[in-house]
């Protein structure tokens, strides 16, 4: 079935909320053993010096984040404010068309262009606008960004709304 992209001014659904972990094995007990949630993915992000796990629970996912390189900010993050809520992903239609309206309206963008995550484009925004809470947002599967940073589309196509 082939599925056509629409714009959307607003988050469609909480992609995933991450939470931040020393030990991956440890954590996995607990959250694919003990309560129970499937893993779905478990793969190293070598640029961002993390280790991350996907368990998947109804239309969102519990993101693990291990970092494996002591200098980055989610190693500072762990060291400093120990295990815990990371962010929380908002799915959006158009990452970049976001990004310029959230700009246009002051929000503080850690990144000020999509660019490649685990599941698809993403970009920060920084907590100071959020309310302390780093927030992500992910480009909703055949999005704009898709393509351009490489992606599969799987068939997807964006279309221009009406």
């Amino acid at each position: 079935m082939e599925r056509t992209f629409e714009t959307s001014r607003k988050p469609t659904r909480v992609h995933h909320v991450a939470i931040v972990v020393r030990d991956m094995e440890n954590a996995l007990g607990t959250y694919r053993d003990r309560l129970g949630l499937p893993l779905d993915v478990l793969l190293p992000i070598e640029s961002d010096g993390v280790r991350i796990a996907f368990l998947p629970i109804g239309e969102s996912n519990i993101e693990l984040v291990e970092p494996t390189d002591p200098s980055t900010g989610v190693a500072r993050f762990l060291e400093t404010r120990g295990e815990g809520f990371h962010h929380v992903c908002l799915e959006v239609d158009d990452v970049a068309a976001e990004l310029d309206r959230l700009a246009a309206d002051g929000v503080e963008l850690i990144d000020t262009a999509p660019r490649r995550g685990a599941e698809g484009p993403v970009a920060f925004i920084h907590p100071r606008s959020c309310n302390g809470v780093l927030v992500e947002l992910i480009e909703a599967p055949g999005g704009p960004a898709w393509r351009a940073l490489g992606y599969d589309t799987g068939g997807i196509e964006p279309s221009t709304p009406a």
